[in-house]
């Protein structure tokens, strides 16, 4: 592979974390954890950004955090869910690497992310219908966003980064 970052975006529940995690090992690229990264250096988690902070700055954040990957390569970024949010973030993540949408079914990742008390947008939200009303209000910024998009649903975690990789 040409040496750039691949920013793997998508609804939270949808395999972000386990593919960067399975595709850095399978391609020598550095993983780096979005989300994992803003709550270290905030020294708080994600939660309690926005819930002491709010979601605004926590975009802000995110931006932050997009800035800076543009001197890197090689690497492959977890993002948070929110991250196609904001169209700097979209256009910045484009000019240093390739966006790969991961999607999943509603009913996958209510299975998935029922019992994580850490999604601050899932606070009260936690059904099938609430999920897909929360998926179908970013779905038109997400499939903007990618340039490949790949089903996790009934797929292996090999499986979906050998399709990945085949993309590229």
């Amino acid at each position: 592979m040409e040496a750039y970052n691949i920013f793997l975006i998508g609804f939270m529940g949808t395999g972000k974390s386990t593919i960067a995690a399975h595709m850095g090992k399978m391609q020598a690229m550095e993983i780096v954890e979005m989300d994992c990264e803003i709550a270290r250096r905030a020294g708080m988690s994600i939660s309690e950004i926005f819930a002491e902070k709010g979601e605004e700055y926590f975009r802000n954040l995110e931006a932050r955090f997009i800035r800076e990957m543009e001197n890197k390569r090689n690497c492959i970024v977890s993002c948070g869910g929110g991250v196609v949010l904001k169209e700097e973030n979209v256009s910045r993540m484009k000019k240093s690497g390739k966006i790969v949408l991961l999607t999943a079914s509603p009913e996958v990742i209510y299975e998935r992310v029922k019992d994580d008390e850490e999604r601050p947008l899932l606070k009260g939200h936690k059904s099938v219908e609430e999920i897909s009303e929360l998926m179908e209000g970013r779905r038109e910024k997400y499939e903007k966003a990618a340039d490949v998009l790949i089903s996790t649903d009934g797929k292996s975690v090999e499986e979906i980064c050998t399709e990945i990789s085949g993309c590229f």
